[in-house]
């Protein structure tokens, strides 16, 4: 398969204002501009740069500014340049590690705070809502318990959350799966082989990129560019250079940027993958958990086909409850069904006549949950900007996390230091692929704001110890493990 390529235009917005604030040649400028988006990886492995001359005229700059960039990098081990094959993108000592730090820990130690996972305890309904699944049980032991769609009674309860929310669905179009993930795994299966590409934003959910290499499928990563957005033209080349099966976003407050992708650009990402023959799956399970207000979820006209959208229960209600779905048209619903069989045999019914109940009534829950993570949020806001000024954080509109740029490649040298420290974290490269992100945090506010003053006071005591040359950097705030 040919090397992938990005255009010109692409390039330069990922680059940004490459000659803001800096000093020195415009060569040198340029190769240091470059050199940061393929470490924190915007700009993917083995892609190749546009010609010089192109990128010349993008950037209006002279071709021998460029050529000396380009060499620079070059020497340095950023570019492989060969003749007539143009120049891509590496790393000097070859792909990074990305780690294999799960997100869902065990039982933590004593005294141990867990930041590596994004994930807030039960809602208070959960006993009421299992309380009243014990009630509707009795009506479905006469049967055999198995049902690779799930409960008619929750395939029509999620269709018509759907339909409340401005996307007419039916429950045909519905397939209750074990979370998202589970979802995931199905979709993979059903439309991928080894060695197909999945076309993905970058960085991404740390186990997605787990069960697509699982799967033997290899990531096509797409950076997102500066900002609040996606890189629709980037994606777009991905789709017709790379030919993947499938396309997976995290549309709905993205794990772990935060950021909310705009129905103009679900419309663009779309038609683009319609025209690549392409599946898009976009996962919503943060849909819920707007924070600055609500959005407007499905505002353009939706594909008959090709478009496939994934729930969960988890963020919004338990994860403990381990329930998702599927929406997607009635053909891949039902050719899922199919294939389920060799994984499992359905969902337990007591998880579903739960999840009935939870969705029927879920105003209040949502509501309380979304004040509860707005104000973990802007506590968690406050203390990093005071504790660690020269980390830059900003406000997710909604989700779970923030995403924390360091001002060194230190995510993770800081995670392993910070276990000493009695904080558990999930560094940045995994997040990503190839090693990428090692400039990057990501800090959940889903613990309490008395847990989160700790984990700030021992991050910043963590941090100091990997400047030797400065003096801590540490607020006088909480125990220290």
């Amino acid at each position: 398969m040919s090397p992938r390529r990005i255009g010109p235009a692409s390039l330069t917005r990922l680059l940004g204002a490459w000659r803001r604030a800096r000093t020195g040649p415009a060569y040198r400028q340029l190769a240091d501009g470059l050199r940061l988006l393929i470490l924190d990886g915007r700009l993917p492995l083995d892609v190749v740069l546009p010609g010089e001359r192109e990128l010349a005229a993008a950037l209006e700059i002279s071709r021998t500014t460029v050529t000396a960039a380009l060499v620079q990098l070059r020497d340095d081990g950023f570019l492989d340049r060969r003749q007539g094959a143009g120049a891509r993108t590496r790393l000097p000592a070859g792909p990074g590690d990305r780690g294999s730090t799960s997100l869902v820990a065990g039982s933590p130690a004593d005294g141990v705070l867990d930041m590596a996972s994004a994930a807030p305890a039960a809602a208070d309904v959960m006993h009421q809502a299992y309380a009243a699944a014990l009630r509707a049980l009795p009506a479905h032991l006469p049967e055999h318990g198995y049902a690779p769609l799930g409960l008619q009674v929750l395939r029509e309860t999620v269709a018509q959350r759907y339909a409340r929310r401005g996307l007419p669905t039916s429950a045909d179009q519905i397939m209750i799966t074990n979370g998202a993930l589970h979802a995931l795994a199905l979709m993979l299966r059903l439309h991928c082989g080894p060695g197909d590409r999945v076309v993905i934003d970058h960085p991404t959910y740390p186990h997605a990129i787990d069960a697509i290499q699982r799967a033997s499928c290899r990531p096509a990563p797409v950076g997102l560019p500066p900002g609040e957005s996606w890189d629709v033209e980037g994606v777009t080349a991905a789709l017709r250079q790379s030919g993947p099966r499938l396309a997976y976003f995290i549309s709905d407050f993205h794990n772990p940027t935060g950021r909310w992708m705009g129905q103009d650009v679900r419309a663009a990402l779309v038609e683009a993958a319609l025209r690549a023959r392409t599946t898009v799956i976009f996962d919503e399970t943060l849909t819920d958990l707007w924070l600055d207000g609500p959005v407007e979820r499905y505002g353009f006209p939706e594909p008959p086909e090709g478009l496939v959208r994934l729930g969960s229960m988890g963020k919004s209600f338990w994860g403990g409850l381990r329930l998702g779905w599927i929406r997607a048209d009635v053909q891949t619903i039902q050719a899922l069904s199919l294939r389920r069989a060799s994984i499992d045999l359905g969902t337990p019914v007591l998880e579903q006549l739960a999840a009935v109940h939870l969705l029927t009534n879920e105003d209040a829950p949502l509501a309380a949950r979304r004040d509860m993570l707005r104000g973990q949020r802007d506590h968690l806001l406050g203390l990093v900007r005071e504790a660690l000024p020269d980390w830059r954080v900003t406000s997710p509109s909604g989700g779970l996390s923030l995403w924390v740029e360091l001002p060194a490649p230190v995510s993770t040298a800081l995670a392993a230091t910070s276990e000493r420290f009695g904080v558990r974290l999930a560094a940045g490269p995994r997040f990503g692929v190839d090693g990428a992100f090692d400039r990057f945090l990501r800090l959940p506010y889903t613990l309490g704001p008395d847990d989160l003053t700790q984990v700030v006071d021992r991050l910043a005591q963590a941090y100091s110890r990997l400047q030797p040359t400065h003096a801590p950097a540490r607020s006088q705030v909480g125990a220290v493990v």
